[in-house]
């Protein structure tokens, strides 16, 4: 067994248990914070139907962000959208077999892994060009465009230029899943692809992209605008009114 093949195996056992358990951890967190006050956005849904469909339209077509700028609404549903099917799509390095769904979106991912480039770069130019986006914006989100971009760039030049031995790339992750380790390539590019990768996944819980599972519990976005119907009661307020009953 290489040492690449031993290294990566490790990094990436340590990557995912890491993206696991922090994301799990997070959505605890967020589950069990109390939300002292009616505060959706409105005009805003009266029912939980309302609030399922508000939520639906949120996280397909980011309704909220089209309304706002329809320009970075573009560049930010083009970056998401591709991203979503190429993460599809790489589903067939960790299924055997493949899903029925995966090789039909093989057309796309010609065109995919250049959207999620170029979406990435119009957010990244916003963030250079526009004053007062550039004046709110720090390292961290610089260094978390170009971690995106470096990924997306690594896969495109093996697609185009360096192609690598995907089959083997599929053995050393199913592998991986079984606790059966196969031989990793020892690629440049491929091995600049999966330490990119690996990073990311390690970051993800610490970082702004945990507004991935966050927006679920946003309560901007989540409550029923119903305040005059029924009192709004958080949980810490609950209890404390529970102890006051119980005392008198």
């Amino acid at each position: 067994m290489s040492a690449v093949t031993v290294i990566y195996a490790l990094l990436f056992y340590v990557a995912t248990a890491i993206l696991v358990i922090g994301v799990t951890r997070k959505i605890y967190i967020y589950a069990r914070t109390p939300q002292p006050l009616k505060i959706p956005t409105t005009p805003a849904p009266t029912t939980r139907l309302g609030v399922a469909a508000r939520m639906v339209r949120e996280v397909t077509v980011f309704e909220s962000l089209f309304k706002a700028n329809k320009w970075i609404w573009l560049f930010g549903w083009v970056f998401h959208f591709c991203l979503l099917i190429e993460l599809l799509w790489h589903l067939r390095y960790f299924t055997d077999p493949v899903w029925f769904f995966v090789p039909l979106l093989q057309w796309f991912t010609v065109f995919t892994g250049l959207g999620f480039v170029a979406g990435l770069a119009g957010l990244w130019g916003r963030r250079i060009l526009v004053d007062r986006v550039r004046y709110i914006s720090n390292l961290s989100d610089h260094l978390m465009l170009a971690l995106l971009v470096g990924i997306g760039a690594s896969g495109l030049t093996m697609r185009f230029l360096a192609h690598t031995d995907i089959i083997s790339v599929k053995a050393f992750f199913l592998g991986l899943m079984r606790f059966h380790w196969q031989p990793l390539p020892a690629d440049p590019a491929l091995l600049v692809h999966l330490t990119l990768v690996a990073t990311l996944m390690i970051i993800f819980p610490v970082s702004k992209l945990l507004h991935a599972p966050g927006v679920f519990f946003s309560p901007t976005r989540n409550q029923v605008d119903n305040p005059r119907e029924r009192r709004w009661v958080a949980g810490w307020s609950a209890e404390i009114d529970n102890t006051k009953v119980a005392k008198g």
